[in-house]
């Protein structure tokens, strides 16, 4: 079964649109045949996203670090498993089990961990499509940056452009059927 890596909140937000954003797209995983990969836990977007595929009937990858099931956060009822030493090992394994890295709002361990799969992108170790999911327009602030970058020259356009911001399941579903991975980056060494 191909799965998707999602990173997303422990909390849910002020807005239940984002607790209804996370609920749907446990609906459009299992509907569309993808299981989902995710950071193991029970509260926030990731218990409700996880919760849901679960109801639906679909598979759950759930992968947290030692301290974090330490802490009694770990989803009791995954259909897998895995307790790793660190985040990082935790992100290697996530990207390497899935065919996409999507991003539901979240804090800054969503933004660090989307952050990683996209540079791990362009520099050839990534070959799966980065999306973030920009529920009520949650990551307009972050497009705007990555604009300012292509427009700095520190990121290409075309590269900007394998980074997909969308509200749509159906358009991100899309994106993932049609992308291409993208070279590795060229560096101008002189």
């Amino acid at each position: 079964m191909k799965k998707i890596a999602v990173y997303c909140g422990a909390a849910t937000g002020n807005n239940p649109i984002y607790l209804q954003a996370a609920k749907d797209l446990g609906h459009w995983l299992v509907k569309n045949d993808y299981g989902l990969t995710y950071g193991g836990g029970r509260l926030g977007l990731m218990g409700a996203l996880a919760d849901t595929v679960l109801e639906d009937g679909g598979y759950v990858h759930g992968i947290i670090t030692e301290d974090l099931a330490n802490k009694e956060l770990t989803h009791d009822n995954l259909s897998e498993i895995e307790i790793v030493k660190s985040i990082d090992e935790r992100k290697e394994i996530m990207l390497k089990n899935s065919i996409a890295s999507v991003a539901l709002p979240g804090g800054p361990g969503t933004l660090e961990e989307m952050s990683d799969a996209f540079s791990w992108t362009r520099i050839g170790l990534n070959p799966d499509p980065c999306i973030y999911l920009n529920i009520n327009h949650y990551y307009d602030p972050l497009l705007m940056m990555f604009n300012r970058m292509a427009n700095e020259g520190f990121i290409s356009e075309k590269a900007k452009n394998t980074l997909l911001f969308t509200e749509s399941f159906d358009v991100a579903g899309k994106f993932i059927k049609n992308y291409v991975t993208p070279a590795s980056r060229k560096y101008n060494v002189k």
